[in-house]
């Protein structure tokens, strides 16, 4: 699990992070975007040092820019009231990306320590790490791209449902495994959402068959992967039998890794920088 853990927080640190601030399209993350490769770079090279003081130092600086990045959403929080009745599910989703990895760095600065954090053990706060900047990060901005495309009733639900999930999991963390389940189940449901309306609506309005093909696999992939992290989380209230985590890493977190976010992310770049084109040839 630990083998599998390292190369896929880095992808969210390196690549995840830094391209979804790009589509994010909100004022003022083009400094942080340039240089979170100076926090990112170190947090990664904390994840293969052994637990201890150089290990921390490193996890903490990659922690200074979650936190500078996390200080963009107040602001912006401030501004929801002002904004269309349509338009604040998209804008709450994307502030839930900002905020997400800041909740992934301070896991990993304690993993790193080697010390627990609020009764949780290192295992739990290594796995804290990649869900964060996953199922926190990639998925909130997911929606928040999906439900500005999309507008409609359903893609404002994927909007608030996603953020909302993602709370309730955290949530859940303190209160307890039934808490985490009521997560789970709002989290599916928002990313079920997320890839029906990418499938359905986005997908089929795309001729570069590239594109096409990114976002199939990017939805595909959620439909299953999120079937395993629902079994996971009723086993863990109902006592049922569920994977492993090392199983659920191998599955549901690759799969959220690869063929759901990098695809996903890489798809919305593609039709960025054709949206960017035509502006430009107009």
């Amino acid at each position: 699990m630990t083998v599998l853990i390292g190369p896929i927080v880095m992808l969210g640190m390196l690549v995840v992070v830094p391209v979804g601030l790009r589509l994010a399209g909100i004022p003022g993350l083009d400094r942080i975007r340039r240089l979170w490769p100076l926090f990112a770079v170190p947090g990664a090279i904390s994840l293969w040092l052994p637990r201890g003081g150089w290990a921390t130092a490193l996890a903490a600086c990659y922690a200074l820019g979650a936190v500078l990045l996390a200080l963009h959403a107040p602001p912006r929080l401030l501004l929801l009231r002002h904004l269309p009745t349509s338009r604040a599910p998209a804008e709450l989703a994307l502030l839930t990306a900002l905020i997400a990895p800041s909740i992934a760095a301070t896991a990993l600065v304690a993993e790193r320590s080697g010390h627990p954090l609020f009764g949780f053990g290192l295992g739990i706060l290594a796995l804290t790490v990649p869900h964060f900047h996953f199922a926190g990060f990639a998925a909130a901005l997911t929606a928040g791209l999906v439900c500005r495309t999309a507008d409609g009733r359903a893609g404002r639900f994927a909007a608030l449902s996603v953020p909302l999930g993602t709370l309730l999991v955290l949530t859940g963390y303190f209160i307890g495994d039934w808490a985490e389940l009521a997560g789970a189940v709002v989290l599916t449901a928002g990313m079920w959402t997320v890839a029906l309306l990418t499938w359905r609506s986005i997908r089929d309005r795309q001729r570069d068959r590239i594109t096409r093909a990114l976002l199939c696999v990017s939805s595909a992939v959620l439909a299953v992967t999120m079937v395993l992290a629902l079994s996971w989380a009723l086993g863990e209230a109902t006592g049922l039998p569920h994977p492993t985590l090392a199983w659920m890493a191998a599955t549901h977190g690759l799969g959220n890794a690869l063929g759901f976010a990098l695809c996903s992310l890489l798809a919305w770049r593609r039709l960025q920088n054709r949206t960017d084109h035509e502006g430009r040839t107009a």
